[in-house]
């Protein structure tokens, strides 16, 4: 068994407890650095900006910003404002949510409040209870024409 094959076993063996992957790890080649993560335990009151994917499983209040992606851990509960590219909620959230790629919410996510997103995905057993504001994709915003032909007729 070489390094590798270790790694992607621990990965498939965690991944079921934790919605997370290891850096490099992606299918399509493209990969997130992690930047962190705030355990069970651990509050944070105010802003946290972010440059890689950062997970949560503690309490925030505040204003959560990222490029990349935040994951909302099961025992998360967050509330104020997150920004990202990608937001999946497996805890609570209660507030604004921003996001220019897709939010999801988990089968024990519950979600109260707004989401502005282009793509929101919503999981058997997923709670959101609030306004949803879709939004066109920050790649799609060049329109794209489809030629239609009359059909003539006889």
């Amino acid at each position: 068994m070489y390094a590798d094959d270790s790694a992607c076993a621990l990965e498939k063996l965690l991944g079921e407890f934790m919605a997370w992957k290891w850096p490099g790890s992606s299918k399509n080649g493209l990969s997130e650095e992690w930047t962190g993560f705030i355990d069970q335990g651990v509050s944070l009151e105010g802003t946290l900006t972010l440059t890689g994917t950062f997970r949560i499983d503690g309490h925030v209040k505040g204003n959560i910003i990222s490029e990349q992606t935040v994951i909302l851990g099961e025992n998360a509960k967050v509330e104020g404002q997150i920004e990202g590219n990608r937001v999946v909620i497996a805890g609570h959230f209660d507030g604004v949510i921003f996001a220019r790629g897709r939010v999801e919410i988990q089968p024990k996510g519950v979600v109260t409040g707004e989401v502005h997103s282009p793509c929101m995905v919503i999981d058997p057993g997923g709670i959101f209870d609030g306004r949803c504001h879709m939004l066109a994709a920050s790649d799609a915003s060049s329109g794209v024409t489809i030629p239609i032909r009359a059909m003539s007729q006889a």
